[in-house]
């Protein structure tokens, strides 16, 4: 990748903010020093509110929100007799470790290269940008799968096609992380998990209220569409061209080249997809019959609310998905590397798995600062308490209904920058904006339509992300000195568009009374 621009081109004012977004942020600590320091931040402000008796009310508990004091001595000593236990429970880890063992193998025996290659060779290269957004959003029906599969092979798909990696990258991130609400006509389990926390949050009012599992399915099914179109137009039109200017200069030595195929490729790549198609089959199979081990009991709640027994989040299916991952991956990865000649031994294959591992290692060390950071913030109460005081104020200005749903997106969207679990910031915010919102008259499925919004709209630039450092990670495979300001600084034009033009599309639906989803209304009539 070759700097085609002049050294003294003139730049836009967008292009110069965005370079001090880059600079400001790439000054910032080491990931890892960075949730330090936030953690001992909340330590200290644990201790000096502990002793604040605040009104807020914790909806959960019905008690007055206590802060407690970190630095204690009995919050001290569970510091230290659980901090290996917060490391070992942080989910991420288990979810990134646990994926790249097989697509290490499918990296490392060339078959990721092989099909990649093969992909490219018939897809326009106009259509790639939204070809790649539209893959990224479709992976939410594997969860969190789209951050360890999507996103860098959004890297390796652009560099292979001649374009810079890291828009790819960032493109990716976009469509995986910036629409993770959206879904592309398949329900994920996130739809059903919501539901489920936005129901009982409702039954505080109405101990009757059944939500729909699908309640946002068909806002969310045009969402991915608006999520396409943003992430299309950004990354070709202000992305890409601003990263004309920097160097790929990481080791890209294993990344796919634009070459032919050669004999023993192609078999490989032949024999590898039959195997690969041939073990989804025998699984979609097991997932037939209404008695499949794979399907949640039928009465499990959220199938009790109308959810799907493969669907909902308590299905077996749903609950391994990265381990189907890990699966689905290796058996093509393996089956490739024999047939094409790359392996010779299984020792070749734990070779695989052992330098994918040897990658992550960077990661392993900023999720063991995360997990205690994230331990402390919850255990402390700051996050109720920012939770209940911004739900507060939101009801304390008695704005209009169009201007409390963006109150009520922007909050989600601040809170967004400090819990990134989509389902724990839910189960923390659902039991105080859904009665509350009630109370104004606002049904429960649009309470949610708008939480799904803000919590999309600034995942993509925020640190304390737990994916976040990852992406870093990623985009310093191609260029060694990207930091925490490089990807803010390209995820920040589709945070805006985002919150700009989604919170635009759930006014319009709102005002012209499109279905929400199925089930779904706009106003609460108390029974």
């Amino acid at each position: 990748m070759t700097d085609v621009r002049p050294e003294h081109a003139p730049r836009s004012l967008a292009t110069r903010l965005l370079d001090l977004v880059e600079r400001t942020g790439n000054r910032l600590p080491d990931p890892a020093a960075l949730f330090l320091l936030l953690m001992l931040s909340v330590w200290g402000l644990s201790w000096l509110l502990s002793g604040v008796e605040f009104e807020a009310i914790n909806p959960t508990t019905g008690e007055p929100i206590r802060i407690v004091n970190l630095l204690a001595g009995d919050s001290l000593t569970a510091f230290m007799a659980n901090m290996y236990k917060v490391f070992m429970a942080f989910a991420p880890l288990g979810v990134v470790l646990t994926a790249m063992l097989g697509l290490g193998v499918a990296e490392h025996t060339g078959y990721i290269n092989a099909a990649l290659r093969r992909m490219l060779s018939v897809t326009p290269k106009s259509l790639l940008t939204p070809a790649l957004v539209a893959v990224a959003v479709l992976s939410h029906v594997a969860v969190d799968a789209g951050y360890v599969l999507v996103i860098p092979l959004g890297g390796v798909i652009f560099y292979a096609a001649g374009r810079h990696p890291l828009a790819g990258i960032a493109a990716a991130f976009c469509g995986v992380s910036g629409g993770f609400s959206a879904t592309l006509l398949v329900p994920s389990s996130l739809d059903p998990l919501l539901a489920s926390f936005t129901q009982e949050a409702g039954r505080i009012i109405d101990p009757a209220l059944v939500v729909n599992p699908l309640n946002n399915w068909i806002f969310t099914t045009v969402s991915s569409a608006l999520i396409i179109a943003i992430g299309w137009f950004v990354t070709d039109r202000i992305i890409e061209p601003r990263l004309a200017r920097t160097m790929v200069d990481g080791d890209t030595k294993d990344l796919p080249k634009m070459e032919p195929l050669t004999a023993g490729e192609r078999r490989g790549l032949l024999w590898a997809t039959l195997s690969m198609l041939a073990a989804l089959a025998l699984f979609a199979l097991s997932l037939w019959p209404e008695t499949s081990p794979w399907r949640a009991p039928a009465d499990t709640p959220a199938v009790l609310a109308g959810g799907n027994t493969l669907l909902v989040a308590q299905a077996p299916v749903m609950q391994s998905i990265v381990a189907l991952i890990f699966i689905l991956f290796l058996i093509p990865g393996v089956v490739y590397g024999y047939v094409a000649g790359t392996v010779k031994t299984h020792r070749d294959v734990i070779a695989a798995m052992t330098k994918a591992m040897g990658g992550m290692a960077y990661y392993i060390v900023i999720a063991f600062f995360i997990a205690q950071f994230l331990a402390g913030f919850n255990g402390s109460g700051l996050g109720t308490l920012m939770a209940v005081e911004g739900a507060d104020l939101l009801k304390a200005l008695g704005l209009p209904m169009w201007l409390t749903l963006i109150g009520l997106i922007a909050m989600t969207g601040i809170v967004n920058l400090f819990i990134g679990s989509a389902s724990a910031k839910w189960a923390l915010l659902a039991p105080i904006m859904v009665p509350l919102m009630m109370q104004l008259g606002v049904s429960p499925d649009l309470t949610q339509a708008a939480y799904r919004v803000g919590d999309s709209m600034t995942t993509i630039i925020t640190p304390l992300m737990p994916y976040f450092p990852l992406i870093v990670v990623f985009c310093q495979r191609y260029v060694k000195a990207a930091g925490i300001g490089t990807l803010a600084s390209l995820m920040l034009p589709y945070s805006v568009a985002l919150s700009l033009l989604w919170t635009l599309l759930l006014l319009a639906f709102w005002g012209l009374g499109i279905p929400l989803g199925i089930g779904a209304r706009y106003d609460y009539v108390p029974a």
